[in-house]
């Protein structure tokens, strides 16, 4: 919702402007896509890794599917590529193609990786894939941001979203199950 209302989330360091439509999402679902979520780079928002979706790794995602128009899907990828509101990049590639890359950078790569009760599922990633660049352990804020956000969409337990985040390329080493269940009752 910091994306759409702007501000900034617990234990980030940095605030969104939000969008130009600040209408919460019609919908809001638990999905799982098929792929991996690994932490790679420096997060200047979180510090530690930022997630990043391979759509061609083998695994499964835990994810939520927020229902937002396009223009709002816009502003979000735009505030995400360190754009203002209302200069979000064209989504009809990554709609016709499955895939548009729009720059080098991290979240600069759109994925369309399938259609949901119709609708067209939409997000962002960098343009390289898991193994092409080092992998970086998340900050506990943006685990327990991620872990929060899982949990909400009511489909998982606590143990088995400590266990998928713990378990992710980048994480797993550096965070067990059990610590990120202590982020959430921390």
């Amino acid at each position: 919702m910091h994306y759409i209302e702007g501000g900034r989330p617990p234990g980030a360091a940095l605030a969104s402007p939000g969008c130009r439509d600040p209408r919460p999402p019609r919908e809001s679902v638990p999905l799982e896509l098929r792929g991996v979520v690994y932490f790679a780079t420096e997060s200047a928002l979180w510090t530690g890794g930022r997630a990043f979706y391979d759509p061609d790794a083998q695994g499964r995602v835990y994810a939520r599917a927020h229902l937002v128009t396009a223009g709002q899907f816009r502003d979000i990828a735009a505030q995400e590529m360190y754009r203002a509101p209302g200069t979000g990049p064209d989504l009809a590639p990554a709609l016709r193609h499955g895939r548009a890359r729009l720059g080098e950078g991290r979240y600069e790569t759109l994925v369309c990786p399938g259609t949901l009760d119709g609708l067209p599922v939409l997000t962002f990633t960098a343009p390289w894939a898991l193994g092409d660049v080092p992998l970086n352990a998340p900050s506990e804020g943006y685990l327990r941001q991620l872990a929060a956000g899982l949990l909400e969409a009511e489909a998982w337990d606590g143990a088995a979203v400590a266990a998928y985040l713990a378990g992710c390329p980048g994480a797993a080493g550096r965070w067990t199950a059990e610590r990120v269940a202590e982020l959430l009752r921390d």
